[in-house]
């Protein structure tokens, strides 16, 4: 099969000379027909970049760019088989809900009726129905999202690109509307390409997530994979909490000489059998566990500092700052570092 986008050698620069600024860089990168695929990366990373130059908004200064097989890396937005909903919905407030989503057929000189028609059906496939006569004010945010989604769909692009889009939303819609997208995603069977630089959105919405930083491609691979085997420092760090551990403190507590643990592997109990000993320094609650950060005795652990999640409801009394606790974890929880 055919991936649906294909980044090849592709790298960008903005300015020239001393001032130059190389959003990207290298990138190679496949994604499959009907995936859905994250790139996940804190602000600046290029990300961002990377998803302009598939939608031809960003003309790559290296590289080339193939949709379907086919490249496109000098063609212009219109002419290439993508559509994009960016997060800040870009709705004509002056047109109806109906007259938005049916826009880009108008562009077309679709006949008015067809394309009032097929509008209604994206607002009903998106749970909006009823709305089309209304104008984007009288939305909610995220009945707005769902709006611009509708309009990117009505094109029946090959790829979806979309621009960290629930940025916008508060939480609890944010949660809602993650499902709500993978779920759609899944019953049209269209490649989503999905910008964020939130960790959650990724690990719970992508068959695959795409980790950048500084312009570059860190790894490539499916949520667990990227959550429990990490390539690297960076996206041990991103990607979930992680206790890092490096030199002598690694070496004397895993028998690697940079290794990560994440810290709802470590559990507390009695001494027998621990792998380190140390001092509650800091106690956070957050609601499903508590977090424990514990300075390890020199002797056991060189000094270095380890993170415990708790959950709660698990019985017994939670360690205190300033008590000793004895920390456990299984060995395979221990994974190493390049």
């Amino acid at each position: 099969m055919t991936a649906a986008v294909t980044l090849d050698g592709v790298s960008c620069t903005f300015g020239h000379g001393a001032g130059a600024v190389r959003a990207v860089e290298a990138v190679d990168l496949t994604i499959e027909a009907g995936e859905f695929f994250t790139l996940l990366g804190p602000s600046g990373s290029g990300k961002t970049t990377v998803l302009r130059m598939i939608g031809g908004f960003t003309l790559p200064t290296a590289g080339r760019v193939l949709i379907g097989g086919t490249e496109v890396t000098g063609l212009p937005p219109y002419a290439r088989p993508v559509n994009t909903v960016f997060q800040d919905y870009a709705l004509f407030p002056h047109m109806t809900i109906r007259e938005n989503v049916a826009y880009p057929l108008m562009v077309r000189k679709v006949e008015r009726a067809a394309r009032d028609k097929r509008a209604d059906e994206l607002l009903a496939l998106v749970q909006l129905p009823g709305v089309g006569d209304r104008r984007p004010a009288q939305l909610s945010g995220g009945q707005r999202q769902r709006v611009a989604l509708a309009r990117a769909l009505i094109s029946e692009p090959q790829v979806l690109l979309l621009d960290e889009p629930l940025g916008a939303l508060d939480l609890k819609l944010r949660e809602q509307m993650q499902s709500e997208l993978k779920a759609l995603q899944r019953r049209l069977g269209i490649t989503f390409l999905f910008i964020t630089h939130d960790q959650h959105e990724a690990l719970s919405m992508s068959d695959r997530i795409g980790i950048f930083n500084a312009g570059k491609l860190e790894q490539v691979g499916t949520p667990q994979a990227v959550y429990d085997a990490p390539a690297t420092r960076f996206v041990a760090h991103f990607v979930g909490a992680a206790n890092v551990l490096e030199g002598e403190a690694a070496r004397a507590l895993t028998g690697h000489a940079q290794a990560m643990l994440r810290p709802e592997r470590v559990t507390t109990g009695g001494a027998d059998g621990a792998r380190a000993s140390g001092t509650v320094t800091e106690v956070q609650y957050f609601g499903a566990f508590t977090r424990l950060k514990v300075d390890l005795a020199q002797a056991g652990g060189g000094g270095a500092r380890v993170q415990a999640d708790l959950p709660s409801g698990r019985g017994g009394t939670v360690p205190q700052s300033g008590q000793t606790v004895h920390l456990h974890w299984d060995a395979a929880a221990v994974h190493a570092l390049g």
